[in-house]
Parts: structure tokens; C-alpha cells; sequence
């Protein structure tokens, strides 16, 4: 589909799934490199990165765990710059390598919380993995380690990204027409 209907809004077509699955593939590649003899476990960000996680743990071929929080900041098409956790972490990543695993990081509001968040709890290191970065958008010095795609400043759905609870479920990324 080239172009849809999102409840009140209309979305065209802006990255296909064979783009998204072939740079999930390269990061995964990267992360079974780096990241061999560290057994890391993958926190998920839930909602909005279940089908990245899912796509990305089919690569991932070393030892690792997976667990999942739900965070949020959205209301609508913006950011509302405040972080409500909704469902914390219970594993103990105390000495771990831990990998967040993000759908896509703008401000790097979610990030900054999250970060301050898991660094009290002694981990030995974080990394971020996301699916999208929209690098114009970046406000706080955050260091992103598996980047599957840059993407301008525009509102996007689809590939587990919604607006306003829809659009989680297409295969392809799709943005805000006229944004």
C-alpha cells in the first residue's frame, strides 16, 4: 500500500520491510560480533519495539537472555517529554552487559530515563540498539551502538510504531503525509 488512513490521518509509504529486515540482519550480524563472550541481556522496550526485538533475536546467535519494560512518552504525534514507566524490569543485570533494544530514538528523553534508571543497578555496560534514529531530533548526549536506520524528523507509524494505539501491526514504516 502506497498511501493510508490512520483514524484521522493520512500516511504514505516511506520505508519498505525488505529495507528494515536486511538492516535489522546487519546490526544483528554486528551484535553476534561484538558482543560474543559478554552473555547480554536484551532489554526490550516495549510497545513500540516487539516486531524489531522479535526480527532482530532471530539473528541473534550467541548466549543472551531477553526481558522486557514498557516505558512511554507519546501522546498523539508528539513526544510529551515525560517518561511513565509502566512495567518495570525484575532480572537482576547487576555486572551485565545489557543491550537496550529501542524502536526508535528523537529527543533521547526515553533513553536519558531509562539510562539513569538501569546505571544504579551496577550493570557493566549499556549499550542502545534502535531501529530508527531521527538524529536532528537529539537533545541529550546519548551514544547509540546498533543504529538499523537514520530517518528525518518526520511522524512515522508502522513496524511496531502506532498512532495513537494503530498502525503497530503494518509491515512497512510509513510517515505522516505532508509532514
Amino acid at each position: 500500500m502506497k498511501n493510508i488512513v490512520i483514524k484521522d490521518k493520512e500516511f504514505e509509504l516511506f520505508i519498505d520491510s525488505e529495507i528494515i529486515e536486511a538492516n535489522i540482519r546487519r546490526i544483528a550480524a554486528k551484535m553476534n560480533s561484538d558482543l560474543k563472550d559478554l552473555n547480554p541481556m536484551f532489554i526490550v522496550v516495549l510497545n513500540g519495539s516487539f516486531m524489531f526485538a522479535g526480527e532482530l533475536m532471530k539473528y541473534v546467535t550467541i548466549p543472551s537472555e531477553i526481558t522486557f519494560v514498557r516505558l512511554s512518552s507519546y501522546h498523539g504525534t508528539s513526544s510529551t517529554g515525560k517518561i511513565h514507566e509502566v512495567l518495570g524490569l525484575n532480572d537482576n543485570i547487576e555486572g551485565r552487559t545489557v543491550v537496550i533494544v529501542e524502536d526508535i530514538v528523537d529527543t533521547g528523553n526515553t533513553m536519558k530515563s531509562l539510562l539513569s534508571q538501569l546505571n544504579k543497578r551496577r550493570t557493566k555496560e549499556i549499550m542502545i540498539s534502535t531501529l530508527l534514529f531521527k538524529p536532528d531530533s537529539l537533545i541529550h548526549d546519548i551514544k547509540l551502538d546498533y543504529i538499523a536506520l537514520e530517518i528525518p524528523d518526520d511522524f512515522i507509524v508502522g513496524y511496531g510504531l502506532d498512532y495513537e494505539g494503530y498502525g503497530r501491526n503494518l509491515r512497512d514504516i510509513y510517515k505522516l503525509k505532508n509532514s
